[in-house]
């Protein structure tokens, strides 16, 4: 840990790509020379082809690519090109030249935002024989203008004639892009960025293997065998643990280096230059160059048809509720905001601070979530993103993969056919005209009272709970202006396990509207396949009921196949255990299906072709066997004669 010493391993980049930029004569094509060749010729072209180092040329042996340009004016488009394809840039001015230093803040460097080009930066003052030695210090001079452009990574002087430092200029600048300090360090504050925290926290306890909030001593030796391949030495401990103790006297305690200590060490291995040994860290733990889990940790390997949903296992339900008592710190039964924000402390951040998933669970009076609350937030990412469900799972301290935490379920077409679903997920779409009701039905869904102004719902809308303390139910809300551009895909009703049509019942137009919406699902679901259960919800039955609308929805219903409408009124708090009925549609996928016109007129058209089959086929085989009879007849007849 002293020296977390041994190889560093490289980042996912297989090849850096430096692009050498600056004034004329500034020294860019010699410094390339020297560092291919470990001189410089006498005649110097004026631009080098692609130069390229060999692989072992550094520790990390990443490959390096060193791109020389040219800045005269008629190659400023190829100059552009090559900047906007670099990896990092390394930006030239001679030091026997103050004119071409100024060019970095009046040219060089503003040119780079211009071209949006967000690239570690590795300014180099070459020349470095010619300088008078009356000129002022690199980090005088250059200290202010990293402050005013943060992207420069560092500053080196360097001569190609003397060889000084030549080597040094490209490994920094292949340093920068393989280990970069942009994701791990704030260069302003001088601090570790919360998602570098956050990554180092969630190894922290994982190699805090007896949980007493500490690294001991063999905890710490582990973590060095594991990162660095390399064991720590008694003596090194105690030195760690003494550098740390000197600077803040809470990263050490009697049982070992706590996550203060732990965190400390890595800003200093920063400060230092050692960025590596970071990266090292956070590779060895998975993290990618954004400080997530890699892809190829957190995929979903399983394959799945449009009408499979994802659920967690019973073992990642059963692991969910332990972590859910584990930060409930008061035991009042619900997660406030904090304990929530701990929860996910060692995740990247909290995946429910933006929609679909903020506030899509039920919450307490002070904004506590429940266990269902908890548990239903998670089936909602599980359903539509698997794998940021699975990668969060993982950053919470599961050791599982994804066979362990997600079940696929079986399709739809199935469940239709064998009569039941297995799932314990069920997803519905809210379909309605504009103020049917749809929000105010989500909203009593979440336990949120009734409200008296309107406030039209403008993007699809997710709301989760537990039903009955059996199932959980998601519902979709669909907008009207959404509903036809959704039904334009073929798949669009294979996520979708029951469909719910949402009227005002005091008004005709609103009621005419969500009828369009049913046949319009209903012939989708013929045409496509994916049928799908469907009811009528007749909302706001405290308001006076629009005679007609009443009659021709039961009509409907009767005609279609499919329930009556559910009366309710979300004003009153009168759901007539509709959710109930929701689940139990969706438990039934073969019954409530709606039939349409041209629906029914196709399965008699089927129906009567597949008889005619039968009777032509029928008549077939009466044919061949007469004509069998007929052969075996005529041939007893012959041999008879």
């Amino acid at each position: 840990m002293a020296n977390y010493s041994g190889k560093s391993s490289s980042a996912e980049k297989t090849e850096v790509r430096l692009v050498v930029a600056g004034d004329p004569g500034t020294g860019k094509t010699s410094l390339i020379l020297a560092v291919q060749n470990d001189s410089v010729p006498q005649q110097v072209v004026s631009v080098l082809p692609t130069t390229r180092l060999p692989d072992d040329f550094y520790p990390d042996r990443v490959p390096v690519t060193i791109v020389d340009t040219s800045s005269s004016l008629e190659n400023r488009n190829k100059l552009a090109q090559e900047l906007k394809l670099a990896d990092a840039v390394v930006l030239t001015y001679a030091c026997d030249q103050p004119e071409t230093l100024d060019r970095l803040t009046t040219f060089w460097l503003p040119e780079l935002r211009k071209l949006e080009v967000r690239v570690p930066v590795i300014v180099v003052g070459c020349k470095l024989d010619a300088r008078e030695d009356t000129q002022v210090s690199l980090e005088q001079v250059m200290s202010p203008i990293m402050q005013k452009f943060r992207e420069i990574e560092t500053c080196i002087e360097c001569s190609a004639r003397n060889m000084i430092q030549i080597p040094e200029v490209f490994y920094y600048a292949q340093k920068a892009v393989v280990h970069p300090t942009g994701p791990l360090f704030d260069q302003e504050t001088q601090s570790l960025k919360p998602r570098c925290v956050r990554a180092l926290k969630r190894i922290f306890i994982i190699c805090d293997q007896d949980r007493d909030g500490t690294l001991s001593d063999a905890e710490l030796n582990d973590f060095q065998v594991k990162c660095f391949n390399a064991p720590l030495q008694p003596a090194e401990i105690v030195g760690v643990k003494k550098v740390v103790q000197e600077k803040m006297s809470e990263g050490v305690s009697d049982r070992g280096l706590t996550l203060t200590g732990f965190l400390f060490l890595h800003a200093l291995f920063i400060e230092k230059g050692r960025l590596e040994t970071t990266w090292t860290v956070l590779r060895k733990f998975g993290y990618d160059n954004e400080i997530k889990l890699r892809d190829d940790l957190v995929s979903v390997s399983f394959k799945r048809a449009p009408d499979q949903s994802v659920e967690l296992t019973n073992e990642a339900i059963e692991f969910l509720k332990g972590i859910f008592c584990l930060f409930d710190l008061d035991g009042d039964g619900a997660l406030r905001p904090a304990e929530l924000d701990d929860l996910f402390s060692t995740a990247p951040e909290s995946p429910w601070n933006e929609s679909p998933y903020k506030d899509a669970a039920e919450t307490t009076v002070v904004g506590g979530l429940s266990l269902d609350g908890f548990l239903s937030k998670w089936s909602l990412m599980t359903l539509l993103e698997p794998a940021k469900s699975l990668a969060n799972l993982i950053y919470l301290g599961y050791t599982g993969d994804s066979a362990s935490a997600l079940r696929l379920t079986r399709r739809r077409k199935l469940d239709r056919k064998k009569q039941q679903s297995e799932r314990n997920v069920f997803q519905c779409f809210v379909f309605g005209p504009t103020k049917a009701g749809k929000s105010a039905l989500l909203n009593s869904f979440l336990g949120r009272p009734f409200a008296e102004s309107y406030s039209p719902t403008t993007t699809q809308r997710f709301a989760a709970n537990v039903v009955e303390q059996r199932t959980t139910l998601i519902l979709r809300e669909i907008p009207e202006d959404e509903v036809k551009p959704l039904l334009s895909s073929k798949e669009s009703l294979s996520a979708c396990d029951v469909a719910v049509f949402v009227h005002d019942s005091s008004d005709e137009q609103s009621w005419k509207r969500a009828k369009e919406m049913l046949i319009d699902v209903a012939s989708n679901g013929e045409a496509s396949g994916f049928e799908v259960p469907c009811l009528i919800v007749a909302a706001k039955e405290d308001l006076d009921s629009y005679p007609t609308a009443i009659q021709d929805s039961v009509r409907v219903c009767r005609d279609m196949g499919i329930e009556a409408p559910i009366p309710i009124s979300n004003k009153m708090a009168d759901l007539n255990n509709v959710f109930s009925k929701i689940i139990n549609a969706a438990e039934r996928p073969h019954l409530s299906i709606p039939e349409t016109e041209a629906g029914r007129s196709r399965k008699q058209y089927r129906h009567l072709v597949n008889r005619s089959l039968m009777f032509v086929s029928v008549g077939a085989a009466v044919a061949v066997v007469g004509l069998a009879a007929y052969r075996v007849y005529a041939a007893r007849k012959s041999s008879s004669s």
